[in-house]
C-alpha cells in the first residue's frame, strides 16, 4: 500500500534559481524532521542532482532528450510518485525543466511554486504563462542586483498575472527570506495515490512534420497541427 506523500511543483524559466531556491528551503530547520526527496527534470543535461547530494538531499534526474519536458514530466508522474513511497519519503519535490513560458506543470490539490528572475527583466511575469498564472507561491530570486523600485515593478506585474499568488523574495545564494517558503512546504496537502491527478492547465500541443523528425523549411513540409502567422 502506497503512503501519503507531500508532492510540490516547483517551475520557472532557466537558471532563474528554482534549485537555490529548494535547497534553501529543505534545509530550513522547519523541515528537519521530514524526509524529503527531489526529481529534477531537465532538456539534455543536468548537473542539479549532484548539488542537492551535496547538502544531503535525495535526488533523481529525469532528462527528456527530444521530448517536451513537461509531456515527459507528466507522463511519468506515477513512476515519480512510486519512487517517493519506496524511499519513504515525506516530501517528494518535482523541479521542471522550464524549458518555456508556455510551461504549464502544475497539478491540482497540490501546492505549487513559481520561481522568477528579478533581472529577467520587469515585463517578465507578462510574458510568462500558466506556470506563473497557477502558482500558489511566486519566489522572486536576485532581488539585491535591482532597485528597490524595480522589486516594485516586478512584484506589481506579478499581481496583474496572478492576484492570488503569495510573493517572497528569496536570496539564492544566502537563503534569506526562504523561513515562510519552507513553511508552506511544511503544511502542504499530502496524496496516497498518483492516478488521479490532474493539471491545472494544458500543455502546449503540437502534432506537426517537425515533431516527427522533419528539418527542411518551407510550405512543401508543413503538415499537421500549425498557425499562420499574419503580418498585414
Amino acid at each position: 500500500m502506497n503512503e501519503a506523500i507531500a508532492m510540490i511543483t516547483v517551475a520557472g524559466p532557466p537558471s532563474s534559481g528554482k534549485t537555490s531556491v529548494i535547497i534553501h528551503a529543505l534545509r530550513n530547520s522547519a523541515l528537519k524532521e521530514r524526509k524529503s526527496g527531489v526529481i529534477k527534470f531537465d532538456c539534455l543535461t543536468s548537473v542539479d542532482e549532484q548539488r542537492y547530494n551535496k547538502y544531503g538531499i535525495l535526488a533523481r534526474t529525469g532528462i527528456a532528450g527530444n521530448l517536451c519536458p513537461d509531456h515527459y514530466f507528466i507522463s511519468n508522474l506515477e513512476e515519480c510518485f512510486q519512487w517517493g513511497t519506496d524511499e519513504h519519503l515525506d516530501l517528494l519535490i518535482l523541479e521542471s525543466a522550464g524549458l518555456c513560458n508556455r510551461c504549464a506543470p502544475h497539478l491540482q490539490g497540490l501546492f505549487s511554486v513559481c520561481v522568477l528572475d528579478s533581472l529577467s527583466g520587469i515585463d517578465t511575469p507578462l510574458k510568462t504563462g500558466p506556470m506563473l498564472k497557477m502558482a500558489e507561491i511566486v519566489v522572486v530570486t536576485k532581488c539585491d542586483l535591482v532597485s528597490q523600485a524595480e522589486r516594485e515593478v516586478f512584484r506589481f506585474r506579478i499581481g496583474q498575472v496572478n492576484p492570488r499568488a503569495t510573493v517572497y523574495m528569496i536570496n539564492g545564494i544566502t537563503g534569506e527570506g526562504a523561513d515562510p517558503l519552507a513553511k508552506g512546504f511544511l503544511n502542504a496537502a499530502r496524496i496516497g495515490s498518483a492516478k488521479n491527478l490532474r493539471l491545472r492547465f494544458p500543455m502546449p500541443s503540437a502534432v506537426c512534420s517537425y515533431c516527427l523528425g522533419e528539418t527542411r523549411a518551407g510550405k512543401d513540409f508543413r503538415v499537421g497541427l500549425r498557425r499562420e502567422i499574419y503580418l498585414f
